[in-house]
């Protein structure tokens, strides 16, 4: 019971993290499900994947509702994701659930990065698309859904500047769209790992899609009283402290 109540106080830290920074969020689902509630690695990144979909489907029908939602960039970012989500979730099957939780590890390592990187402003001029946006595509969205499917993070600091990259999008319109992908990609992988005998926890992951959403609204309620560099850069520190906790407990198991 204290594990359940610690795990649903924590995914609603995740959730607040994605309202007031935009993005980061999920990356803290798979730690909380392992390290908190005792899940089998596979498992958890297969309950990630409901739990991270869930929460991007809400997202971007809010950002839908303003118009930022860019459907073409989406959907062909998000087909190309789909697929290499599939890929990633049936590979899951055969890496070592060690060898996961230190790939996620360094999935951390460069989120702390990409957190610490300036931002474009919102108002910035777009970025000109890329020269061969298909082949940018097909690229970026292939990489990116193999690590959602193989680790269960929704990885939107690779997306949103890919979409900005190659499809020339502003910022507003990159964070929204890149929450269609992260939705089109959750699934794919999730159905992927499920249908190969990932074991879901449906009430869990129920439970924490909602913690999580509501954390999301209220860090976007919350957004404007922080400073967002602030909130970055600690957050960055706090992801990379997470990160070798999960090297420290994995790697002497190899």
């Amino acid at each position: 019971m204290t594990a359940l109540l610690l795990g649903a106080c924590l995914s609603l830290m995740a959730g607040l993290t994605l309202g007031l920074l935009g993005g980061g969020g999920s990356i803290l689902t798979v730690p909380i499900l392992v390290y908190v509630l005792g899940m089998e690695p596979r498992g958890a990144i297969a309950t990630s994947l409901a739990v991270v979909g869930v929460t991007s489907l809400v997202g971007m029908l809010l950002h839908a509702k303003q118009r930022r939602v860019q459907w073409r960039e989406g959907l062909l970012f998000g087909a190309a994701g789909m697929a290499g989500a599939a890929f990633g979730g049936r590979l899951g099957r055969a890496v070592p659930s060690q060898w996961l939780l230190i790939v996620f590890a360094g999935l951390m390592f460069i989120t702390a990065f990409a957190m610490l990187r300036p931002r474009r402003a919102p108002g910035a001029t777009p970025a000109p698309p890329s020269r061969n946006p298909w082949a940018a595509v097909l690229r970026n969205g292939l990489g990116v859904g193999v690590l959602t499917g193989l680790v269960g993070a929704g990885g939107g600091f690779i997306v949103v500047p890919a979409l900005a990259l190659v499809g020339g999008l502003s910022m507003p319109e990159a964070v929204a769209t890149s929450l269609l992908v992260i939705c089109l990609n959750s699934a794919s992988g999730f159905l992927s790992a499920w249908l190969t005998g990932a074991p879901v926890d449906w009430g869990l992951a129920a439970g924490m899609s909602l913690a999580t959403v509501a954390g999301s609204f209220l860090g976007t309620s919350l957004s404007r009283r922080f400073s967002p560099d602030g909130l970055r850069r600690g957050f960055a520190l706090f992801t990379v402290v997470l990160g070798l906790f999960i090297l420290v407990q994995e790697l002497p198991r190899v």
